[in-house]
């Protein structure tokens, strides 16, 4: 479901940024919702005018998807699913905003630009996300236990391309 005129969650000490459009929805704690997650923000970039092969659409639906993954991995409570916003918000330099939610409290990821020691496959998906956001971090969950790891990318200067095709309601 697309919200307007909300205003997204500020980095602490910010002032609240108006949205333009938005996008809500709650993902099964699983590899599937992670994967549902991610097609669901490329898709929802696609109608709001970033194309799918474009670098902002390429570049938030690989941070998504990372999101998701640590969501899934490292915070997923029994029972429990987690929570995805994507946001663009209007004023000041175009920007894009990514929320992934999830309800474990203790599971903090480290803040670190550093490349996990030895020849591991796992651990990477932040630094993935250091080096493609604008900005990152993790929060408490505003509203219950767990924490919500944020991610946005700036485009200055650049304009959504239209959509050829109406998709679900963008602009609603």
């Amino acid at each position: 479901m697309d919200h307007m005129n909300n205003e997204t969650s500020p980095a602490p000490g910010a002032a609240p940024c108006p949205v333009s459009r938005e996008f809500a929805m709650r993902f099964t704690s699983s590899t599937r919702g992670a994967r549902l997650a991610r097609r669901l923000v490329s898709h929802r970039l696609d109608s709001w005018g970033y194309p799918y092969t474009g670098d902002a659409n390429e570049t938030l639906s690989l941070i998504t998807s990372e999101l998701a993954a640590n969501a899934v991995r490292h915070g997923h409570v029994a029972g429990r699913d987690f929570h995805l916003r994507l946001a663009e918000t209007a004023g000041g330099p175009r920007t894009l905003r990514v929320e992934v939610t999830d309800t474990r409290t203790e599971r903090v990821p480290l803040l670190t630009i550093q490349e996990p020691s030895g020849e591991g496959e796992s651990g990477r998906g932040l630094l993935i996300v250091a080096q493609l956001a604008t900005r990152w971090a993790v929060a408490p969950r505003a509203d219950g236990p767990g924490k919500t790891a944020w991610a946005e990318l700036w485009l200055p200067g650049e304009a959504p391309a239209p959509s050829p095709i109406g998709h679900f309601p963008a602009n609603a």
